[in-house]
């Protein structure tokens, strides 16, 4: 299902690969201020390629980067601070007595002071590192779409809420990060054929059962457990992921804001996959089929789902995720 995705998140990787797509500066700014006003997550990739801005619409983009930066720092300092004091607190009662709470006072600030020092560490990191591209359902990430004839990037949601859907199908269908194959043209009607995009990828995570991974049954009385796998094609390659996408706008009277999100089209799994204890692997698109895959509102249905079947299909290579 694409439980998770290392994306390729700057310009410069479209680029090479699409020398006319441009990004919608415009989209991009309109997200980071919406994240001033509710929680959205973006992957630090992204936020870096605005890091050396070359114009005044992308330095709006990083001075609304570097405040919620800021924001985000004052934020997990004053968690430290608090924690901190709290194991100090603890430990100056265990040394008279041991108490329930002062120990799970102590518990808890053991946790939460290294937790707030990663997240702290993780935001004045200025070198990128392999976690700072993954995205997970819910996360923003850049998609390439054809928009009035123009090939534009935009920030997108990688969880689809389909234009006419109330708000709350989000949560009455979770997993609309997945657009899969067999059931494209029913419950992806109003997109498949009408709006298409496309994500570059590297690598992708998916969870599995330990036992199906193991290719035995469960043992008597062992629950399943589950285990992260990280997929990379062979030979390392830029993917070119199939995906749907929806603009939804909110119905009028509603204090909603708008919504651009998409899903990552899947299919059966190639047997690599398959051995590995999956059932589902995203279609990666033949670069020669990628404008006609963007462009399908003339094309009919039968020649769209043609392009989905003559996908690239590299050899998957697989590992437990660290």
């Amino acid at each position: 299902m694409c439980f998770s995705a290392e994306v390729r998140a700057d310009h410069g990787a479209f680029l090479r690969l699409f020398p006319k797509s441009k990004m919608s500066i415009k989209d991009f700014h309109d997200a980071y201020w919406k994240r001033k006003l509710k929680p959205m997550l973006f992957p630090k990739a992204m936020d870096a390629q605005f890091a050396h801005p070359r114009s005044e619409e992308e330095q709006a983009v990083k001075a609304l980067i570097d405040e919620f930066n800021a924001d985000q720092v004052m934020k997990y300092e004053q968690t430290l601070f608090k924690q901190r004091a709290r194991l100090v607190a603890a430990e100056r009662v265990l040394q008279v007595k041991q108490t329930k709470q002062a120990l799970n006072d102590q518990r808890i600030a053991g946790e939460k002071i290294p937790w707030a020092l990663a997240k702290l560490e993780d935001l004045k990191r200025v070198d990128l590192k392999p976690r700072d591209s993954r995205i997970f359902p819910g996360w923003y990430a850049p998609v390439l779409i054809v928009e009035n004839d123009e090939w534009v990037i935009k920030p997108m949601r990688y969880q689809c809420r389909p234009e006419g859907k109330p708000a709350f199908y989000d949560t009455k269908y979770p997993g609309t990060y997945n657009a899969r194959r067999d059931n494209i043209r029913n419950f992806w009607k109003g997109q498949f054929g009408k709006t298409h995009g496309l994500m570059i990828v590297n690598g992708f995570y998916e969870n599995v059962k330990r036992h199906d991974m193991e290719h035995r049954e469960l043992r008597p009385g062992e629950e399943p457990e589950n285990v992260v796998l990280e997929f990379r094609p062979k030979p390392q390659q830029d993917m070119l992921i199939a995906c749907v996408y929806s603009h939804w706008t909110p119905p009028e009277g509603s204090n909603d804001e708008d919504l651009w999100s998409f899903a990552a089209v899947t299919d059966d799994p190639p047997p690599e996959v398959a051995d590995a204890g999956h059932d589902r692997c995203i279609i990666q698109l033949r670069r020669e089929n990628v404008e006609a895959w963007l462009t399908p509102q003339s094309r009919k249905l039968d020649q769209l789902d043609e392009i989905l079947e003559d996908k690239e299909r590299p050899y998957y290579e697989h590992r437990m995720a660290a």
